[in-house]
């Protein structure tokens, strides 16, 4: 099946199931506040996903909770993971089908079903503070339609029906309704598949070959995972090149339920639930002195990290031995802080992809945390790429958002160098929106962006009417001298006050100049300042080196203005329609009128 009916098929399957969960709601009306269904719906959706996905072996795994009475709990444990086929089981003998064939028991008999899980499913569970919710529920007979509702035919969730790639997507459609709901920032926003796959195929463009052969090993870290999809598709990506390679995950999640979701999910596929972390990446590190092939994540972008500045502080006075020794952002914002613990975390052989919005490019002045990690990313050799991406390609916002390639072993014809790549404008536009989401990157498009980037060239490339430009910078193209320009006193008289000797600087018309890094200082200087000011010069004691990103006017195209002959004849042509559009309404003739 091609992509294009695959994500046709998965859309469907998404949106079905996702409706069919939500009709919950009509039974949690009344009882929940609408922001609060999710504290029922999203823990629901995940214990029925644990259930379906168990049923085939259920039998098996109740013949050997049988057998293995006798055995120490490691050894029983090891023979009900074989049973079930995964790495957790279910030891209740009840089911959705038995709970609601004793509705008078329910509550207690569910309880004991949530018991059963593994102990490896105890955490996933206790994260959801789910207990409370189903005296709540119990407490109020809603309990047992609930479970009604999931247990229909159409619910199915079962893992051997529903994709991991289409279970993400249920649940993305979810946790995205429910933070509408709440009205969260919106830099805490999901990123959808299209943008996803482009992410992957951008990290593993250059790494064909490496990923060919047997014995392959792949590790791939998530800083800020939400529902670990960003994981699973370089998972599916990999395996895309080689079934064979062996692809490990690692993610960490501040947020307790999609944390939840994740662990589970990452379960399901087989996955190692120790290499998933709960808490903040910035503050409470889960993952101290491990490196990874590939990192790959959408941290959220203008949201403040004052919870976290004690132990980033702490930190980033260790110096270098620290993530966060170069240099803080101002405290509103804290997206390049997890551009630092990215890439501290790579090998010395990988490569990261990362969202951030514009003001990553250029916000902060030469000296400013944010130019510093800049300069420290591009100094290093680092930045690959940089690809804008279309507005509205997001669910919760419409803003532009770039992804960043980083990698620690730049190819030969990279070294030295950065590739921006203008993607705005490859798009196809969505039937229907879904949130502040209007376009789709298109495998077409992608494929575009994709070639763009590997041909590493300065070329447009043309889909149609849409377009993608590609432009190559040597690396100090980015980077500037901020000098500070005195201009001496004067008497009164015009003649410069003096003081041993030498000129004093008048404060008040102290000055400044970003002087790039590839002209000389003084033969700007000589140029640019003193043909204005001849009595000026530069206090070198107070340089500052900067690096910003101006990607928009890099790509800026000048368009010529219109005659101003065309323009006066469209308002004689507009005030006539005025005119006439007003005789029409007052019957009155006002041609005369002065």
């Amino acid at each position: 099946m091609n992509e294009l009916n695959r994500n046709l098929q998965t859309s469907n399957n998404v949106q079905k199931q996702a409706n069919l969960i939500w009709n919950v709601a009509d039974i949690l009306r009344g009882l929940y506040k609408p922001h609060e269904y999710g504290k029922v719906i999203l823990p629901m959706t995940v214990i029925k996903r644990l259930h379906d996905t168990l049923l085939p072996t259920r039998a098996k795994v109740l013949q050997t909770v049988e057998e293995t009475k006798a055995m120490n709990d490691q050894m029983k444990d090891k023979f009900l993971q074989k049973a079930s086929g995964y790495s957790f089981y279910n030891t209740s003998d009840f089911n959705f089908d038995k709970l609601l064939a004793d509705p008078d028991n329910i509550e207690d008999n569910f309880r004991v079903y949530l018991n059963g899980f593994s102990e490896n499913m105890q955490d996933i569970l206790a994260n959801f503070k789910f207990d409370i919710e189903i005296s709540t529920m119990a407490d109020n007979d809603a309990l047992f339609y609930v479970i009604q509702e999931f247990n229909k035919k159409e619910s199915y969730l079962g893992a051997d029906k529903v994709t991991s790639t289409d279970m993400g997507y249920i649940f993305e459609e979810l946790v995205r309704k429910f933070s509408e709901s709440y009205n969260e920032e919106a830099g805490a926003h999901f990123t959808s598949r299209d943008i996803i796959y482009l992410m992957t195929d951008l990290l593993l463009n250059e790494d064909k070959e490496a990923l060919s052969g047997e014995n392959v090993v792949k590790t791939v870290y998530d800083q800020t995972m939400g529902t670990s999809q960003m994981l699973s598709a370089m998972s599916e990506r990999i395996h895309d090149f080689n079934k064979s390679a062996e692809v490990i995950t690692f993610g960490q999640e501040l947020n307790p339920e999609t944390f939840a979701i994740a662990k589970s999910d990452t379960m399901i596929r087989g996955g190692n639930p120790d290499n998933m972390g709960l808490g903040s990446t910035l503050s409470n590190d889960q993952f101290v002195g491990y490196t990874f092939d590939y990192c790959i994540s959408n941290p959220p972008f203008g949201i403040d990290w004052k919870k976290d500045k004690n132990a980033v502080q702490a930190e980033h006075d260790m110096g270098e031995i620290g993530r966060f020794g170069v240099g803080l952002p101002k405290i509103s914002d804290g997206q390049l802080l997890f551009q630092l613990n990215g890439i501290s975390k790579l090998k010395e052989t990988g490569r990261m992809a990362i969202i951030h919005n514009g003001s990553a490019l250029f916000s902060g002045n030469a000296g400013s945390g944010e130019s510093m990690i800049r300069q420290y990313v591009i100094e290093n050799d680092w930045l690959e790429a940089i690809v804008q991406l279309p507005n509205d390609s997001f669910y919760n916002t419409g803003i532009s958002t770039y992804i960043w390639i980083i990698t620690k072993n730049k190819v030969a014809e990279r070294q030295g160098k950065v590739q921006l790549i203008d993607a705005a404008k490859m798009f196809e536009k969505r039937r229907k929106n879904i949130g502040n989401k209007r376009v789709d990157i298109s495998e077409k498009c992608r494929e575009m962006i994709e070639q763009a980037y590997g041909e590493f060239e300065n070329k447009e490339y043309y889909l149609n009417d849409k377009v993608v430009e590609s432009k190559i910078f040597e690396n100090e193209e980015f980077g500037f001298t901020k000098v500070t320009v005195e201009t001496p006193q004067k008497d009164e008289f015009g003649n410069l006050i003096l003081k041993k000797g030498k000129p004093i600087a008048d404060v008040s018309l102290r000055d400044t100049e970003d002087i790039p890094l590839k002209e000389d200082i003084q033969v700007y200087f000589e140029r640019e300042v003193l043909p204005f000011n001849p009595d000026a010069w530069i206090d070198r004691k107070k340089d500052k080196i900067g690096y910003e990103i101006p990607f928009t006017r890099l790509f800026y195209k000048y368009t010529v203005p219109e005659p101003s002959e065309l323009i006066a004849e469209r308002i004689k042509k507009l005030e006539a329609s005025i005119v006439a559009s007003f005789e029409n309404l007052s019957g009155k003739d006002v041609s005369n009128i002065d």
